[in-house]
């Protein structure tokens, strides 16, 4: 309707998954990857998550288009289906009639046998076979559990079928279920869109304009753009739904320029009277609610493991190098003392010595007095657990000594926590003027169980949410030779780090080494930079059995 009056050939904000409108920021490009890795990953299981409107379906929709040669696709939309109702869809999408064995009906072994036969049959002529599902997070247990049994056929070097699960962040917590634990080991690679940011929000609609035929200036003034990324949270089909809505407000005023005025119009007519709100109020409610959300989702057990990711699941902070922890600075460890590696700690148990306290909410504000104030003090409580003596000095320092490093991060999220596996610190803060730190030893189901002493209390997962803000600091421990600095492609540790990952399969096993972390890091969901950080040895010694303590309830 207003396409002309704006010198377009098309309207340039459908909300329909159009790849030609697809603006590759830097969140869909690692989100194309990703599924381009996993067609090539030699089976299992791929994830992509998102938000509502985050662009997912818009990315596999481009991902189709560049699907590799001699790739037989099915692509299931609608997921709501029992189990003999989705093998029935996919052997109909894969053109498989089921097997006759002249008992009437198809049964579920009649779909299962003839795709088996599918997929053997076309391994031995090298075809691929790729099984999408989306809105993936309707899926039901029992389908779920399935999936996994139809990637059980492989050969010595690939799974024969590879299923890519495409979903909302819900499909996450679904996967963070103990009775999917076996599938969930089995997510090859997994990533997490995040919204635009305020640039992105610029560069997308410029981008999606330049798509629709523009060549005068973007009819958006810089404010409106600005408003336009505070009311849709930078999420693509909210900013479809408002820059259409706004563009034909304009062409319906006769004005050539959208204004704040016109956007604050257009946002009261497609979003929720609650939704258009003042920027600042918006930022302060959606903070506050995330901290609860997230950690309530924060349970689940996303697919890539956690605190490296960059752009994936909510929250997933970058890498923090072992550098400041709440000690101090961690230096160096003596060239003396590089080789020495610590006895193997037993796996985290709880010490005879700890009483449970009841199983309810924390204390109202102020009177969970039991906290450890001394953060030294929560190294080396926590050290007790690693069998670590630390002394009197920096605990950092004397661990590092031991071939034990500290991390340290600000912006973690208990699901992040629950991938490393293993036992941290917490640091909390009760409203009490200083807060105090407690360790987390479980994270099992809706609760978390932390420890002050030799007393463990069980939190509520929305009580916790209250209390913690993201800190948490643990200890990994690190191959012989690591000095914290760059990891070179040869000496010990790079010697290391390449027996570690010729033992995990379906990675390469020979090539640069900084190609073969880049392939593990992307495989984990981390961010693929192909140097080795903490994050990327903790997830290493996790996949290769490095023994190291447990979180209880994480495995």
């Amino acid at each position: 309707m207003y396409a002309k009056f704006f010198g377009l050939r098309q309207e340039p904000f459908s909300i329909a998954p159009d790849p030609r409108y697809l603006f590759m920021s830097e969140r869909h490009r690692e989100a194309l990857a990703h599924l381009l890795y996993g067609v090539r990953g030699g089976g299992g299981f791929v994830l992509l998550s998102g938000e509502i409107g985050a662009g997912k379906t818009t990315v596999c929709r481009c991902f189709l288009e560049k699907m590799p040669k001699r790739c037989n696709v099915a692509y299931i939309f609608n997921p709501k289906l029992t189990v003999e109702e989705l093998l029935r869809a996919v052997c109909e999408e894969f053109r498989i009639p089921p097997l006759d064995r002249g008992h009437g009906t198809p049964t579920v072994k009649d779909y299962v046998d003839a795709l088996n036969e599918f997929l053997l049959r076309t391994h031995a002529v090298g075809q691929n076979n790729v099984l999408i599902i989306d809105e993936a997070q309707n899926l039901s247990a029992d389908v779920l559990e399935q999936l996994r049994l139809l990637t059980n056929l492989e050969t010595s070097e690939r799974k024969l079928l590879q299923i890519i699960l495409i979903g909302q962040p819900e499909l996450r917590t679904m996967l963070a279920r103990p009775e999917l634990e076996q599938l969930a080991q089995r997510v090859i690679a997994r990533f997490h869109l995040e919204a635009l940011s305020e640039s992105e929000t610029e560069q997308y609609i410029r981008h999606r304009l330049a798509v629709a035929g523009m060549t005068r200036a973007v009819p958006f003034e810089r404010g409106a753009l600005k408003r336009i990324h505070e009311l849709s949270r930078g999420v693509p089909r909210r900013i479809n739904l408002l820059c259409d809505r706004a563009l034909l407000g304009a062409y319906a005023s006769g004005k050539t320029r959208v204004d704040d005025e016109i956007i604050a119009k257009a946002a009261s007519e497609v979003f929720d009277k609650g939704e258009a709100i003042p920027a600042e109020r918006s930022r302060r409610r959606v903070a506050l609610a995330g901290g609860a959300v997230g950690l309530l989702a924060g349970a689940a057990l996303a697919a890539a493991a956690g605190f490296a990711v960059v752009g994936r699941d909510p929250g997933l902070a970058p890498a923090v190098a072992a550098g400041p922890s709440f000690a101090g600075r961690v230096t160096e460890p003596p060239a003396s003392a590089a080789s020495a590696v610590p006895a193997a700690a037993p796996a985290l148990a709880a010490s005879e010595a700890v009483t449970m306290a009841a199983e309810d909410e924390l204390p109202p504000p102020g009177t969970f007095k039991t906290l450890i104030a001394d953060d030294k003090q929560a190294w080396r409580e926590l050290a007790a657990e690693w069998e670590l003596a630390l002394g009197d000095g920096d605990p950092c320092q004397a661990a590092q000594r031991q071939q034990v490093h500290c991390f340290r991060s600000s912006r973690s999220s208990l699901a992040q926590i629950r991938l490393l596996g293993r036992p941290g610190i917490l640091t909390l803060n009760d409203g009490s003027p200083a807060g105090g730190h407690a360790l987390l030893t479980r994270l099992a189901g809706d609760n978390a169980v932390l420890r002050v002493g030799d007393v463990a209390h069980t939190v509520p997962l929305a009580a916790l949410a209250q209390v913690w803000r993201g800190d948490f600091a643990t200890f990994w421990r690190a191959p012989p030779g690591y000095d914290n600095k760059a990891v070179a492609e040869t000496g010990p540790v790079a010697e290391w780090l390449a027996k570690q990952l010729a033992q995990l399969p379906g990675q390469p096993s020979d090539g640069p080494l900084r190609a073969r972390i880049h392939a593990f890091q992307l495989s984990q969901g981390l961010e693929a930079d192909g140097l080795a950080g903490p994050v990327t040895f903790m997830q290493l010694n996790r996949a290769t059995g490095v023994d190291e303590p447990r979180l209880q309830g994480a495995n």
